[in-house]
């Protein structure tokens, strides 16, 4: 099953750490949670507060002990882990990109579908749905990529419906 991961984290600096985690599955299921930081983790941005709308303080009042993309969410997954004491490899978190085109290769080769460019598909597909405000939260964002997984599967559906009426 796919699972849509997504991290809002308190900087990009190089002691950034986690501050929400969100999933989305793909029949639809999704979970959100803000993350309380661990006593050591003290970076903190305010240019990414303005970004995310996630103070400090809503951090201490509702986030929890600490939840239990691939460069940054794969550092802050790592975070996440070696807090809990689990193995980094454990999961792999992959970019939403390369599962997208590999998706559509298999579509394409079940569904006979053919002159067609996984690859060239999944960036129009993916430059389509380009919100003109991006959310900023990790929830929105997991349900985006969820979204793009669906655009892009009608998109080769409609292209096999038109290659079986020719």
């Amino acid at each position: 099953m796919i699972v849509f991961l997504d991290f809002e984290a308190s900087s990009l600096s190089k002691h950034s750490y986690p501050i929400e985690i969100a999933w989305v599955f793909e029949d639809g299921r999704s979970r959100s949670l803000l993350i309380a930081p661990e006593p050591n983790w003290t970076d903190w941005s305010e240019t990414a507060e303005g970004i995310h709308g996630i103070s400090r303080e809503k951090l201490a009042d509702q986030g929890v002990p600490y939840a239990s993309s691939p460069s940054w969410d794969g550092k802050w997954l790592s975070v996440l882990l070696r807090a809990g004491g689990v193995p980094r490899h454990s999961l792999r978190v992959r970019k939403s990109d390369d599962l997208f085109v590999e998706v559509a290769l298999m579509l394409i080769e079940d569904r006979n579908v053919r002159g067609v460019d996984a690859a060239a598909l999944v960036a129009k597909v993916i430059a389509r749905s380009e919100p003109a405000r991006p959310a900023h939260r990790a929830l929105q964002d997991a349900a985006l990529e969820l979204e793009r997984l669906r655009l892009m599967r009608e998109a080769i559906e409609s292209l096999a419906i038109a290659q079986a009426r020719t």
